[in-house]
């Protein structure tokens, strides 16, 4: 039986959040669900990094291929399965079996889904994980999912069914917005200002890291993924050089974003 997130007002934020008052994680009461059409990749992926998904493909493989560095430094990748959920047009999938991985994806905008399929030539399935038959009786090596699991309205039944897909002793491999980080830590108005609305759930290294366990799985590395020092007001009432802000980061996983990977453990 896996263990339920027990919901409690936040002692800071009740207005925004409820509170697990076993693992930390937060939900945020202001969400709405919203529908995931194609226009993402095109106009709100634009918005926000000033040119489009396709436009910046080179900068999302070489970040493909940093990702799969960090798995590389916990498993060999020859022969072993990976499954993406949220895979886009396939880049992360593509550059993963090109270092030996079997790939598979789940992608629910059919637009991103042809593209995998008839340029990259991957498989890719095109439904929504919410479904009760998606993936039904497969498992893999690797499972991961970039900025995707924080926009389902139940946690619960999200990472229960993630992890199932993980085979004992292989990985699950997320990349979140992080409620450890300067933005959060020092400025909770921005945090709040700036809070996708699509947004149900924020995580930090720690909170997240006792939620897994609860799955049975051990967290084997957590980083932030960029640093950003303009944005803290002060580590801890202190102003730090870039330098020294980035190894702290790193030793603490302190950053507005993060990876975490963890390994299923056998029983």
């Amino acid at each position: 039986m896996y263990p339920k997130l027990e919901l409690i007002p936040h002692p800071q934020y009740p207005e925004q959040y409820q509170i697990c008052k076993r693992t930390g994680v937060c939900f945020y009461k202001p969400a709405k669900a919203r529908e995931y059409k194609d226009s993402y990749f095109l106009e709100e992926y634009k918005n926000q990094y000033q040119k489009t998904y396709y436009e910046d493909e080179a900068s999302l493989r070489a970040l493909a291929q940093k990702r799969l560095g960090m798995l590389g430094q916990l498993h060999d990748p020859k022969g072993s399965t990976l499954f993406e959920l949220g895979s886009a047009a396939g880049f992360f999938l593509d550059e993963a079996k090109n270092v030996g991985y079997q790939v598979t994806g789940l992608e629910i905008s059919p637009a991103e889904v042809e593209y995998s399929r008839k340029t990259l030539g991957l498989d890719v399935l095109c439904d929504s994980f919410l479904g009760e038959k998606v993936l039904q009786g497969r498992s893999f090596d690797v499972v991961a999912a970039f900025f995707v699991v924080e926009h389902f309205p139940d946690a619960d039944f999200v990472f229960e069914k993630l992890t199932g897909l993980v085979k004992p002793g292989g990985f699950l491999f997320l990349g979140l917005p992080s409620l450890y980080g300067p933005t959060f830590q020092t400025n909770p108005e921005e945090w709040f200002r700036t809070h996708p609305s699509d947004h149900f759930w924020d995580y930090s290294p720690a909170s997240l890291k006792k939620m897994l366990k609860g799955y049975g799985f051990k967290t084997e590395y957590k980083k932030p993924m960029s640093y950003h020092p303009s944005r803290d007001r002060g580590w801890r009432g202190k102003t730090l050089s870039h330098r020294l802000f980035v190894r702290l980061s790193d030793l603490t996983c302190y950053g507005d974003t993060f990876h975490l990977i963890a390994q299923k453990l056998h029983t």
